[in-house]
């Protein structure tokens, strides 16, 4: 299981950030300050680190500068609420692998996790979703049931694919939150609800359950 060292000083960014990750399947570490990031980063057991510029004790391209003067090559995440071209280029310029601007959306953070830990011989990503008659193109962005197409907005379609990649596993409201609408959404909102409603009316109910106290989840077997 791959590990993540998360440098980031405000505490529900990276409360955020561990439990995506975590729900993703990934083992994390959250530190606060500059100098915590350094003593992990040089403990060589972790295999990407998402890295923020405004820390408390100095600034996150030290961490950075720090990494990469002891020849570690491990992938660097930089998220930040930095957002210039000019600061895009100095982080990338400064040895980080990737740069993304806070705020964010918790998929797109994901994906690029993803193909920084990704083999190089590893098979291409599946371009379509499948379960009990429901199908999703990816590639296309296409659903369907039973062979029917149904149009789903933009944001239905991303819930529908989070179901899909977890068949039959409870997912909180927080979850689908962070991965669909992003970090930065209001958590007290009943737009998981209302949007799992709308895949109902338009996919099937049966497919989506209540997990009471949890949130929701594709149904492992439905009804013929």
């Amino acid at each position: 299981m791959n590990r993540i060292l998360i440098v980031e000083d405000e505490p529900r960014i990276s409360s955020f950030l561990a439990k995506g990750l975590k729900a993703a399947g990934y083992t994390t570490l959250a530190v606060g300050t500059a100098a915590e990031g350094r003593a992990q980063a040089v403990t060589a057991t972790f295999d990407l680190i998402i890295l923020d510029l405004g820390l408390p004790d100095g600034d996150g391209y030290s961490v950075l500068s720090y990494i990469r003067s002891l020849g570690l090559d491990i992938p660097v995440i930089i998220l930040t609420a930095r957002n210039s071209v000019h600061d895009t280029v100095a982080g990338l310029q400064s040895g980080a692998d990737d740069y993304m601007a806070k705020p964010f959306h918790f998929d797109e953070l994901l994906a690029r996790v993803q193909l920084r830990l990704r083999p190089a011989a590893q098979e291409a990503e599946v371009s379509i979703l499948s379960h009990h008659g429901l199908e999703l193109d990816l590639l296309r962005r296409v659903a369907t049931v039973d062979g029917v197409e149904v149009d789903l907005s933009a944001r239905e379609f991303e819930l529908a694919e989070t179901f899909l990649r977890h068949p039959g596993q409870a997912l909180s409201r927080e979850q689908l939150l962070s991965r669909v609408w992003g970090y930065d959404f209001d958590p007290g909102s009943n737009v998981v609800d209302v949007y799992v409603r709308y895949l109902r009316n338009k996919l099937g109910a049966e497919r989506f359950e209540t997990v009471r106290g949890v949130g929701y989840r594709l149904a492992a077997r439905t009804e013929a």
